[in-house]
């Protein structure tokens, strides 16, 4: 297992990380099927929304005496009310329902306390000038939280609490599909099929700019839907209109800017086994460029994806890298210093293109990739 640094928190997470989905199954029996497995693979990060106290119970009962092998990843705002799962705001039932949670878990602290689904900007308004976000706070200088994190699947909300400093980590839904949908408050716009009746062409600029704003800022994202629920594995129901692999959908997340961790949803330990195969799987079935590009539904022309198919350069210039420092700079429309510093790490720059154009030849997408090793050059100076 892979691991990587989770923003700037100081946490190191598995690359491949567990949704709690598959928690419940088997009257809960799955809690700790899933954990087991996890650990033995070496995933040390998991998430739970779930408000349901048997699912919250059950994990607890399967993280005793190992507590510190794993990294939770837990929501506030999400309670358990009549009966059902239920968002609230409301103060008193937020607190309830979060010191329910360290009950039901049989632990001290959550290591990320994420502020659950915040698809609007007057909820993101409410949540930061108001209790919720002072208890989340509170929660912090405690110890009963280390770190504050936020769940969105809209893009400019999700910049909005990012720009704002008040959060460490992200939860965002990340895939090749809705990564090319606009901003929405109603989250089930981006599976709805009339939004993919026509072509969609290049990634949304409001969702490169949150990936490229985290990871400038520090703030660490963690992946959800990253199969689109299943869709994208299915050829009859990918909005893309050709099926992917898990694989590749792993391998599309994990390479988008300052994503630290993707949270594999699992039923059962045989599809945790499948996300699992992405750690020693080859580099050709990770490749998920071509079969984007033969996507009947979606073309990236002119967009680079970081894929690396430009790859190898004569000049040993690692391209997807330096157009990604590129992207970052040209989007804060001045230069970061860690930008500047990553940039400068680099054993080769763009500054020793020799313009040869091979790479341009390799490339699915047909990127101006000489142009940008020109104006990385202009931008970083070598």
């Amino acid at each position: 297992m892979k691991y990587r640094e989770l923003g700037n928190t100081g946490l190191k997470v598995s690359e491949i990380g567990l949704g709690c989905e598959g928690f419940a199954e088997n009257d809960c029996k799955g809690a700790k099927e899933l954990l087991d497995a996890a650990e033995e693979a070496g995933v040390n990060y998991f998430d739970l929304y779930a408000s349901n106290p048997q699912v919250r119970t059950a994990v607890g009962l399967a993280l005793a005496g190992r507590r510190k092998k794993f990294i939770i990843q837990a929501h506030i705002c999400s309670i358990w009310k009549d009966g059902q799962y239920k968002r609230s705001r409301e103060i008193g039932e937020v607190q309830a329902g979060f010191e329910e949670l360290l009950a039901q878990l049989q632990t001290d602290f959550i290591d990320v306390g994420m502020i659950h689904y915040v698809d609007s900007m007057e909820d993101w308004e409410n949540i930061c000038q108001g209790p919720v976000m002072e208890y989340v706070q509170e929660l912090k200088k405690s110890g009963k939280i280390l770190h504050i994190g936020l769940s969105s699947h809209n893009p400019q909300v999700a910049l909005k609490a990012v720009e704002s400093g008040q959060i460490e980590v992200l939860m965002f839904s990340v895939n090749p599909c809705y990564d090319l949908q606009p901003a929405g408050e109603d989250v089930e716009e981006l599976w709805n099929d009339k939004n993919y009746e026509k072509p969609l062409v290049n990634m949304d600029a409001d969702r490169q700019n949150l990936y490229e704003t985290c990871q400038r800022k520090g703030v660490g994202i963690t992946v959800m839907k990253a199969f689109g629920g299943g869709d994208l594995l299915d050829a009859s129901l990918s909005p893309a209109g050709k099926a992917l692999t898990v694989v590749q959908c792993l391998h599309y997340a994990l390479t988008r800017p300052a994503v630290a961790t993707v949270l594999a949803g699992a039923h059962s330990f045989d599809q945790l086994r499948e996300s699992l195969s992405y750690e020693t799987a080859l580099e050709e079935e990770k490749d998920y460029a071509l079969a984007f590009a033969a996507f009947p539904n979606i073309s990236w022309r002119g967009h680079c994806m970081y894929c690396s198919h430009c790859a190898p350069c004569p000049k040993q210039i690692d391209v997807a890298s330096v157009t990604k420092f590129l992207n970052l700079a040209r989007a804060q429309g001045k230069m970061p210093e860690t930008v500047r510093e990553h940039y400068e790490g680099l054993e080769r720059h763009a500054g020793e293109c020799v313009q040869c154009g091979v790479c341009e030849t390799r490339c699915p997408f047909e990127v101006s990739i000489v142009e940008n090793m020109k104006q990385a050059r202009e931008l970083f100076g070598k």
